[in-house]
């Protein structure tokens, strides 16, 4: 396998910001007469993989949506100002690992969030300088499986692989018709996968196995 491009998922894949969003995603809730809804980590957790009109329309079905559509544009707003100040966790040996890779693949990230969620990651974190290129849904208006297929042919890639942690991550990457690897430490459980990992560290390992038959 001539892997020209590795293309990865951000949320239970590069880290977990679950405990920020949760506070968040709440803060906004308080400023909302009628909603008595606190949001937990599990919260979070369950919603990740969706974009965030989903997942809007998951936490307040009760709502119509001119409600809806305010509470997604503070949700944006909020969850930003957060994570610019506190991050997230990032997974252990990540940045380590982002830097072996780099020397060997071109790497980019492909997500279903919002516009500046991946440059907020990478700026705070200082990751920026390991990856060519993002995408994601709230820049185009499409979900991972085209971003996907924009970002490769963007890239000129031919045989990349994909990266994820959820069904929704597998699902696209098999739509996108390239390889998709499971990260099995993050949010979701995936059926259907042909390679996985138990850490970010063991993809290093599992890349120069698969460019090697």
């Amino acid at each position: 396998m001539d892997i020209d491009g590795v293309i990865f998922d951000l949320d239970g894949t590069l880290w977990d910001s679950t405990e920020v969003l949760a506070r968040a995603w709440s803060g906004v809730i308080k400023d909302v007469e009628g909603i008595d809804l606190t949001i937990n980590k599990e919260d979070v957790e369950g919603c990740m993989g969706l974009v965030i009109r989903d997942i809007v329309k998951k936490l307040f079905s009760n709502q119509s949506y001119e409600p809806q559509k305010l509470l997604m544009d503070n949700i944006c707003i909020r969850q930003r100002e957060y994570l610019s100040k506190e991050g997230g966790i990032l997974y252990e040996n990540l940045e380590e690992t982002l830097k072996l890779l780099s020397n060997q693949y071109p790497l980019f990230i492909v997500s279903n969030c919002q516009s500046d969620y991946i440059e907020t990651f990478l700026s705070y974190h200082k990751l920026g300088k390991y990856f060519k290129d993002i995408e994601c849904e709230g820049n185009t208006g499409f979900t991972k499986e085209k971003n996907i297929i924009i970002l490769s042919e963007r890239n000129k890639l031919k045989n990349p692989v994909y990266v994820g942690d959820t069904q929704v991550d597998f699902e696209a990457a098999v739509y996108a018709n390239i390889p998709f690897i499971y990260a099995q430490y993050g949010f979701g459980k995936v059926e259907g996968h042909n390679y996985s990992i138990n850490s970010i560290k063991e993809l290093v390992e599992l890349l120069d196995k698969l460019s090697a038959n």
